[in-house]
């Protein structure tokens, strides 16, 4: 295939991804209603709900503008040559392919990231903070942008280096390799995120002797699931919103709860939400889902073999010769269509594991509790009550709150 026709199927491509995502946000937007649902009537009372439905309205227009922007700038870096352009400017001053594709990865992350800090900015501490969710001070959106760029060098440079040298000395079948690679990080990422990479941004303290404690260590000996692990993370450093999750693999399993959630439920419905946690546990679900992880990256890596030697690609971006790093660039590209797919295709099976889970809870524990758990979380973090399904389906991993709560319902 040309360079000019894969430079046009390039354009094409996030040219379709982009009016569909703006389609998407209008329909959604245009799906809200102006009446609080009866299911949640006694926790939203009018003030608050017309404060979540300008923060959905404020979060879409931003969005707009911040996808434009990303938008017009790669459309132009295609259509102008602006890829292969960096490519060379930069080669002349390194012999070794490898650093060569490190230094242009590396100049393009900070590049990107310097330009989106005012929209993270403004996103942080105008939009966030006007809907009362912020706690991030300026010193700490510092600090978490200097670590982020260390921890980018050092996993990202890392396993990119590690990539790119697989490909230029091993071959087509580079993909085999790096593939056991990736599957023993996304495993080590599971084992070991709360224990080395979490308390890299925020602090982690075993939950403290109490009611609560008690009650999920009672719980959890009901439903003969080992847990010492309980962490409570300061959310609240950055953000009122709360949650918690799960993570770990046999005797590294942890249950964190953040801060905020704890300040802000009963015990009875922190001890539901923890079933729920354990549910996903009880269900396979975490394994499956680091079973299809592996599964992805090796169909990503596979195809990504069938492409990565061909000149054309880099000439599409406008180079001069073939570049490792600028065919590693048009191949994100290409296959974003893919990635697409297999992400609406993650979410459909995310939502089913979700219900598994809220019906594990309130059959092992309280679907009451877990109910009025989810509804005060969603008025507290002024989610959306009447999504689009169409966005739904594309773009959620949990079930709207008034599907979970029926279906809970019907489970308890």
């Amino acid at each position: 295939m040309q360079p000019q026709i894969i430079l046009y199927i390039i354009l094409g491509i996030i040219t379709f991804d982009f009016v569909l995502e703006q389609v998407l946000d209008y329909t959604n937007l245009k799906a809200s209603k102006s009446t609080v649902p009866p299911e949640i009537s006694s926790f939203y009372n009018e003030e608050k709900y017309r404060k979540s439905l300008e923060y959905k309205k404020t979060l879409t227009r931003f969005s707009f503008l911040t996808s434009s922007f990303s938008f017009i700038i790669s459309f132009l870096m295609l259509s102008l040559g602006g890829f292969g352009y960096l490519d060379t400017l930069l080669r002349p001053y390194f012999d070794n392919e490898v650093w060569l594709s490190l230094a242009y990865f590396g100049l393009m992350y900070v590049v990107s990231d310097v330009i989106n800090i005012p929209f993270q900015w403004y996103s942080t501490f105008v939009i966030e903070e006007r809907f009362g969710f912020n706690k991030t001070t300026p010193k700490t959106f510092v600090i978490d942008k200097i670590k982020g760029y260390a921890l980018t060098a050092i996993v990202g440079g890392g396993l990119i280096g590690l990539l790119l040298y697989l490909i230029l000395n091993i071959g087509a079948e580079f993909w085999l390799y790096f593939w056991g690679v990736a599957a023993l990080f996304i495993f080590g990422a599971n084992m070991f995120y709360t224990s080395l990479i979490l308390p890299l941004f925020n602090k982690l303290t075993p939950l403290e002797d109490g009611d609560l404690k008690s009650a999920i260590k009672d719980y959890s000996a009901t439903v003969n699931f080992p847990l010492d692990n309980i962490f409570v993370i300061d959310g609240s450093k950055r953000s009122n919103k709360a949650n918690a999750f799960f993570s770990g693999i046999g005797k590294k399993k942890k249950i964190v709860l953040y801060d905020t959630l704890i300040n802000n439920h009963t015990t009875d419905e922190l001890v539901a939400v923890l079933a729920h946690e354990v549910g996903h546990f009880k269900k396979k679900h975490i394994v499956l889902s680091f079973i299809l992880s592996i599964l992805q990256v090796g169909v990503m890596l596979y195809v990504m073999s069938l492409m990565i030697y061909n000149e054309n690609l880099s000439l599409a971006l406008g180079a001069e010769q073939l570049g490792i790093h600028l065919n590693l660039l048009a191949f994100g590209m290409l296959y974003s269509p893919i990635s697409k797919l297999l992400g609406i295709a993650m979410n459909v099976l995310s939502r089913k594991n979700e219900f598994e889970a809220d019906a594990y809870a309130a059959e092992t524990y309280n679907g009451e509790a877990l109910g009025t758990a989810l509804k005060k979380l969603s008025v507290d973090n002024l989610s959306n009550l009447y999504p689009h399904p169409a966005y739904v389906f594309v773009n959620y991993s949990h079930p709207p709150l008034l599907t979970r709560l029926a279906a809970i319902k019907k489970a308890a």
